[in-house]
Order: C-alpha cells, then structure tokens, then sequence
C-alpha cells in the first residue's frame, strides 16, 4: 500500500519502478457533475494531468495493460437510446469532458508505446458488497440511491435535484451497475488484454433506463419508508436521458449483470442498515 497523489509526478514514478507490477487499474478521479460545471479547472488538473503522469511512469515501468474507469458521461445528450459504444462524444460537463480526454490519450499511447487498454465507461455504479462489507460512504453524499436511503434512515432529508426534462415523468432517466458486477468486468478485461485483445472501450451497465422518480419510489418500496421528496436547486450539465446498450461487452468479453436494480437497492439498504454512520459505525 502505497498512499499518495497523482498530481506528484516523482512520487507516481517511484511507486511503479522496479515492482514487478503486471498491470494498472485507475480508479482515482473527482467525479461530481456539478462541481466540474463550477471548477473545471480542478477536474482537468487532477483527472487529466494526473493520468498523464500515471500513464508515463506505466511506460516507464514498461507495465504492459492498463484498464480505465471512463464513464457514461463522455456521450452527453443522447442522439440515439440505447447508447452504443459508437455514439458521438459530446460531453456536457467538464467531468465528462475529462475522461473522454483521457479515452483520446489512450489510443495515442497504444500506439506510441503499445500500452494496451481497455476503458470502461461506467453507468451510475451502486449498490454495496453482498457481504455486508463495503459500501457508499461519500461526504457529502452526492449520489442518487445512498441519498435516498439515507432519508429512509430519517438521517437526512432527500432533495430532488435533475433538471425538468424532456422525459416521461419529467426527471432525468438513468442506468445503472451494481459493484460487483463492475468488478467482474475490470477482471475480464484484465484477463482480455493478457490474451491480446486490442485497446478498447466498453459500456458497462445493465441496458436499462430508469427515472429519478422511478428510482426512489424502488428505494421507498424496499425500504417502506415514504420518506418526503422536497425539491432542491438543479444541477447543471446533466443530460435527460441515457442507458447502455451492453451487446459489445457481452459477446467481445462474456460479461453479463447478475444484478438488477432491486439487487442494487437492497444490497445498498442491508449495508446502510448495519452502518448507520457509514465506515466510522464499526471504526
């Protein structure tokens, strides 16, 4: 365990040389839409700049693959549902913008250097470890289903905070991954790039739309809690509407969700249950 930052690149250099290390899974990066709307600068400093220093010290280290947590976000608004791994990339947001950067860097490093990747762009992840282990535990807490049941909690109010769009039920629609699920695809891409599959970049999510309201009134029935809904200042930069299509993971790397959205929210309220004060309830 080494703990530090990648915006010192000596430290990042020095953390990869000389380690053996066969590949690289880059997970760190801010990820709040609405504060990359506010402060585009730290979004591109830290999750561009960062993996510019992190991509060099791989080829340095000569560490041969490398999988990217990308994200839905890189396509902005949706020209055509379900959104295929070709659709254009129009990111409305800075946070999107700065991860459909780092997808562009990658394909010039695979062929510069012959770093092979696989990104893996992410539809809103969720739910917690089957096991009661790990769950969300952000402060403040920004996400959609942990916000809610903490409300069923009675530990905070839940504030709807999408813009009206053009939907529907006028909330914007959403898809969604378990963690698990998530996990098994960064290990099938890992085992992918061993057997030489080329760079790449693959959705990850379970194919399916669902709407903000339809997604707390899931969270209420699980619960039975029917926590008041009060309405909360929009959030800039959010398309309306958007969902996988996950036939190219499926048939190039066997990947399939073995969790659906009431696996999701059940899993996450056990978790939330058993640690009312997130990680510091068994500190």
């Amino acid at each position: 365990m080494v703990e530090g930052d990648l915006t010192n690149r000596a430290a990042i250099f020095q953390a990869l040389k000389g380690r053996g290390i066969g590949a690289v899974m880059h997970f760190a990066a801010h990820i709040v839409v609405a504060e990359s709307m506010a402060a585009p600068g730290k979004y591109f400093y830290n999750n561009v700049a960062g993996s510019i220093n992190l991509l060099d010290a791989i080829v340095d280290a000569h560490i041969p693959y490398f999988v990217f947590s990308s994200t839905s976000e890189v396509y902005g608004e949706a020209q055509s549902l379900p959104l295929a791994e070709d659709h254009p990339k129009q990111p409305t947001n800075a946070y999107g913008q700065s991860k459909w950067m780092v997808e562009q860097m990658l394909q010039r490093y695979s062929a510069a250097y012959d770093l092979r990747s696989i990104a893996l762009r992410y539809f809103n992840a969720a739910g917690a470890a089957e096991d009661g282990s790990i769950g969300e535990d952000h402060q403040p807490e920004s996400h959609l289903i942990p916000a809610a049941l903490l409300a069923a909690l009675g530990q905070s109010t839940f504030a709807l905070t999408c813009s009206p769009v053009d939907t529907p039920d006028g909330t914007t629609v959403r898809d969604y991954v378990h963690v698990e699920d998530l996990a098994s695809a960064h290990a099938l891409s890992l085992d992918a790039l061993a057997h030489g599959h080329p760079t790449d970049a693959f959705n990850v999510g379970l194919g399916v739309g669902y709407s903000t309201k339809q997604v707390i009134e899931a969270v209420q029935r699980i619960t039975a809690v029917a926590f008041k809904v009060a309405e909360g200042a929009p959030r800039e930069g959010e398309p309306a509407a958007r969902w996988a299509s996950n036939e190219k993971i499926q048939r190039e790397l066997g990947w399939t969700a073995a969790h659906d959205l009431t696996s999701i929210v059940s899993s996450a309220w056990r978790w939330h249950k058993s640690h009312p004060d997130g990680f510091a309830s068994h500190a």
